[in-house]
This record gives structure tokens, C-alpha cells and sequence, in this order.
């Protein structure tokens, strides 16, 4: 068996045309933004149902679901992850690693990354969505596969984020693997979410300064914050609650 495991509805819309053999999984979470509480998975889905504002079974339904169909893979399943190299993406897939990892018996897991883009390309940290279906072929084409020492920095990436542990993650951040390619880079900017001696976070600093000298317009900041800070992957729900903060503090 081998299912596609796509971040997002909006690839999971574009990626039939690349008619790529398999089945899909959409993931519809933003596991770096909220509570990750919960000692099993019932209860895991229902702080994220609660975060989120709805009700248990509509949140099983359209989220959980999908994850489930990771979980009951069976063995031998290959899984080719689609997730891009923000924060957003990558936190998503360190989840999805921590779900595989702890399947029995073999299993073949490859990550797919925006490959067909440079580092230098304005949609570098977010690029899936403007790809065309001979994008999506060149980047299966060159997908990565991991290891089961892959496997396991997935689950410790995913159980330190979730814990908020911010020096195990500096520590993970310092480990060199093709599957994590910008990982330091990630995880810095992370880091750099939380306010340190009196100073605010990154995010909230880029705010204060888009909204003081270019616009307080949130259609406005949101883009112009993409253009500065897309290795967050921030979607407008995201943004948003920063900015009301913000802007709510002026």
C-alpha cells in the first residue's frame, strides 16, 4: 500500500493532477499553534477540537480520521510525506513521523519536499501551492527516504515541541540528516517566538514594526510579514491572534 500524506487541503485539490499512484491523506491540523495537551490520542483530539471551537465528532470526522488512517497502515505501508520546510509544515509532519514510528512491522517512509525550487524563490518555505502537476512528479522523483534513526528524531522532535521543551529542541536542532534539511533554522526561529529579558517575540517585533512604518491594515501586514517571516508558514488565523495582540498593546 502506499498513501501520500499531503499538508493541507489545497495540495490535496491540486495533487490528482499529478497522477502519481496511491492513496492520499490530508492532514488539516496547525499543530504549532495552541494546546498539545493530552496523554493518548481520544484525548489529544479533543483539547485540539476544543482549541479550535468544535465540537468533538465534527473535529474526529474531518481531522482525526484522516490521522487514523496512519494508524491502522498495515505493515509494509510506504508513506510519502508532502510537507514544506516552515515551521507550519514541519511541525505537522514531526507529528505524522511520531504516528508512523510507533506502527509494527516494516514500513518505507520518504519525505517529499518542494525540490523543484531554490532557496532564492519567494515561495521557497511555502512553495506546494503554486506547484503544477509536473512540479509534483519532479519532486516524487526526488524524494528522500529516511531511516529509522529519521524515525526516531521525528517522534523526539514531536514530544519536545509538544512538551515545549525548548532546550531539547536546540539540542535536536544541531543533528545533521538530508530528512531535515533546514532544521536549525527552523527551530531557531521557534525559539525565537518567545519573549526573552523584557523583549517581545519575533513575530510581535516584526508586527510592531510593519504596523509603524508600513501599514496597520492586516491584509497589508499579513503579506508583508510573509514577505519577511515565511518560515514561519503562518496562515491568517495564525497572524491574526498575533496581530490583534499586538495591536491590542499599542
Amino acid at each position: 500500500m502506499r498513501y501520500h500524506v499531503l499538508n493541507g487541503d489545497s495540495l490535496g485539490n491540486t495533487f490528482p493532477e499529478a497522477k502519481i499512484p496511491g492513496d492520499t491523506v490530508v492532514v488539516r491540523e496547525a499543530l504549532m499553534d495552541g494546546n498539545l495537551s493530552g496523554k493518548t490520542l481520544e484525548a489529544f483530539w479533543q483539547t485540539r477540537a476544543n482549541y479550535i471551537g468544535v465540537p468533538d465528532d465534527e473535529y474526529h470526522k474531518a481531522v482525526a480520521t484522516e490521522f487514523e488512517k496512519i494508524i491502522n497502515a498495515p505493515a509494509g505501508t510506504e508513506f510519502n510525506l508532502w510537507f514544506e520546510y516552515d515551521l507550519f509544515c514541519q511541525v505537522n509532519m514531526w507529528f505524522v513521523l511520531s504516528l508512523i514510528q510507533q506502527l509494527p512491522g516494516n514500513k518505507k517512509v520518504f519525505a517529499v519536499y518542494t525540490t523543484h525550487l531554490n532557496k532564492d524563490d519567494k515561495n521557497f518555505w511555502n512553495g506546494f501551492g503554486p506547484a503544477k502537476a509536473e512540479n509534483l512528479r519532479f519532486c516524487f522523483d526526488h524524494r528522500v527516504e529516511l531511516n529509522d534513526a529519521d524515525l526516531k528524531s521525528g517522534t523526539e522532535l514531536w514530544n519536545a515541541y509538544k512538551n515545549n521543551d525548548l532546550d531539547k529542541l536546540a539540542s535536536l536542532a544541531e543533528q545533521h540528516s538530508s530528512a531535515f534539511p533546514y532544521l536549525k533554522e527552523v527551530i531557531s526561529a521557534h525559539i525565537d517566538r518567545f519573549p526573552t529579558q523584557g523583549r517581545r517575540g519575533r513575530p510581535e517585533r516584526v508586527i510592531e514594526e510593519i504596523t509603524k512604518n508600513i501599514s496597520t491594515d492586516f491584509n497589508k501586514v499579513f503579506q508583508e510579514f510573509w514577505k519577511r517571516e515565511s518560515i514561519y508558514g503562518f496562515g491568517d488565523v495564525q497572524l491574526k491572534k498575533i496581530y490583534d495582540e499586538v495591536m491590542h498593546q499599542k
